[in-house]
């Protein structure tokens, strides 16, 4: 019988974590973070980590595995997951998945498309290119030739960006194709998908105010003590929604308000793709946040199936 396990997905601050809580407490479960960012450590505010009380009342994985500067990959966090899942589950725990990371969510549902090896010369001429011309250039290439790659592919994702661009160049094919091709046959995990949605307003609402507290709460100083630490604001990590920000800030580049008016916007492109991303999904039940109950039956009606097979 295949595990059985709870996703909880959605766009940043339509309140992913406080679900994931509620709903871990009625099903007496244990949380597996599926947020590619909450994995660095030293990374609190700007990624909105569960607090130290919350993660002592609820058991969390996947939280602080590496340093800012190692690499983390959607192979390597599928790889964790289902450690964890089978773990938590023999501990006679239910498991609830929870983040916005579609990449990661895909990866542990579907598998992973490996693709054809890496080929040096292809990539250090595409590396050279984005040093010399900037990573927006070839960002818009790969928007010609793969244009729905771009939807999981951020424009500041140097690593995928390369790697699409290098898969297209060895094959002619976009990976996108490559991916729907291969149809992420994997199926390990039997699972429930809840998707959170709110008014688009209020959802705007929300990641305003939640930049403005990430900022009243010290993520500039949080990123100057990660330079403190050696770590250099060119990491991938350090160039993420909110990061990217508070080092622009902690260098002078720009002013603290246009900094946080820069971070609101960017956060909510960022969550405009990441519901273009799971609306593409349709094995997502959607729910507002707010619904608690509807959420809690749905889970509770799931999990029971598996007790009577």
């Amino acid at each position: 019988m295949k595990p059985k396990i709870i996703i909880v997905v959605g766009p940043t601050a339509v309140g992913k974590s406080e679900v994931a809580l509620d709903l871990a407490g009625v099903l007496g479960a244990e949380i597996v973070n599926a947020d590619s960012q909450q994995v660095y450590r030293y990374m609190d505010i700007g990624t909105a980590k569960p607090s130290p009380a919350e993660r002592q009342r609820i058991s969390h994985h996947l939280i602080d595995v590496v340093n800012p500067d190692e690499e983390f990959s959607a192979a390597r966090f599928r790889s964790l997951a289902m450690a964890a899942i089978v773990q938590i589950q023999q501990r006679g725990h239910s498991v609830i998945v929870c983040g916005g990371t579609g990449l990661y969510i895909k990866a542990l549902t579907k598998g992973l498309f490996v693709g054809p090896a890496r080929d040096e010369p292809i990539r250090a001429r595409l590396s050279e290119q984005a040093d010399r011309q900037g990573l927006p250039v070839l960002y818009q290439r790969l928007a010609a030739v793969d244009a729905a790659a771009t939807s999981w592919i951020h424009p500041n994702d140097r690593q995928r960006i390369l790697r699409a661009l290098e898969v297209f160049e060895l094959t002619g094919r976009p990976m996108s194709e490559w991916q729907k091709e291969h149809a992420f046959a994997e199926n390990p995990l039997d699972y429930l998908l809840i998707g959170l949605d709110r008014d688009r307003k209020a959802l705007y609402e929300a990641i305003n105010q939640r930049c403005g507290e990430m900022m009243a709460r010290g993520l500039v100083e949080e990123v100057a003590s990660l330079v403190q630490r050696g770590y250099v604001l060119n990491l991938k990590p350090l160039q993420s929604v909110g990061y990217r920000h508070a080092g622009l800030i902690l260098s002078g580049e720009v002013l603290p308000e246009s900094g946080l008016e820069m971070m609101k916007q960017d956060t909510r492109h960022l969550a405009k793709r990441q519901l273009t991303w799971f609306r593409g999904v349709n094995e997502v039940r959607w729910f507002h946040p707010g619904a608690r109950a509807e959420i809690r039956t749905a889970a509770q009606k799931f999990l029971a199936k598996q007790e009577a097979a």
